[in-house]
């Protein structure tokens, strides 16, 4: 019952940190939430029994994106005290009408009503199929039972079965990753290239690439 409420308690923090990324309109405590979230999702992650999983959530999401995202704002628009500085001159030219459209706007943005509804539309689809799988470690579950009721393997069984004689792999995880869904994996490298590519950029770094 402990771990049930745990699990809840770590879902609604990931969601109202969800919500508070996107209407939030201070860039840096947006990213800030957004580092919290990714860790939420990978210690969700780890509940579902996939730490590799989790492990990248974390080191990619709450890490490098980050990072990442601050050496942007910091590069581009500044930290907060320059912006305060900023919008205080501006202020001052405009007479004051910068301060009152500030003051209007609040810490939040205004709901976009178009992109809610796509949210939804695609939210409740997603909410559907996730209820309507088996529990996680359920005994009938085709993730952990070899055949189906019908004598047919499962992928579970398929991957036991015939990975060494179609592969020549006697490691599973690695004939997965490298034959079953090698295209995948892949796609995986050049994301990650393509993101360390643009951080010596961001960091100014040209002479490294």
């Amino acid at each position: 019952m402990m771990w049930l409420g745990l699990e809840f308690a770590l879902i609604l923090f990931v969601i109202a940190a969800a919500v508070f990324v996107a209407f939030a309109r201070d860039i840096v405590g947006a990213i800030v939430t957004f580092a919290a979230f990714t860790l939420g999702i990978a210690v969700i992650w780890v509940l579902l029994a996939a730490p590799d999983v989790a492990l990248i959530e974390a080191a990619v999401g709450a890490g490098v994106t980050s990072v990442l995202f601050l050496i942007t704002v910091m590069k581009t628009t500044g930290m907060s005290g320059e912006n305060e500085a900023t919008g205080a001159r501006r202020a001052e030219t405009d007479g004051g009408n910068t301060a009152d459209a500030d003051s209007d706007g609040g810490a939040f943005r205004p709901i976009n009503v178009p992109a809610l509804m796509m949210v939804g539309a695609l939210a409740i689809p997603l909410g559907y199929v996730v209820l309507s799988l088996e529990p996680v470690g359920a005994e009938n579950a085709p993730a952990v039972v070899e055949t189906y009721a019908d004598g047919e393997l499962t992928p579970y069984g398929h991957y036991i079965e015939n990975t060494l004689e179609e592969t020549g792999f006697p490691n599973a995880v690695v004939a997965v990753l490298v034959v079953y869904r090698g295209l995948d994996t892949l796609g995986e490298l050049i994301v990650a290239f393509a993101a360390a590519v643009s951080i010596l950029i961001v960091l100014e770094r040209e002479d490294i690439l």
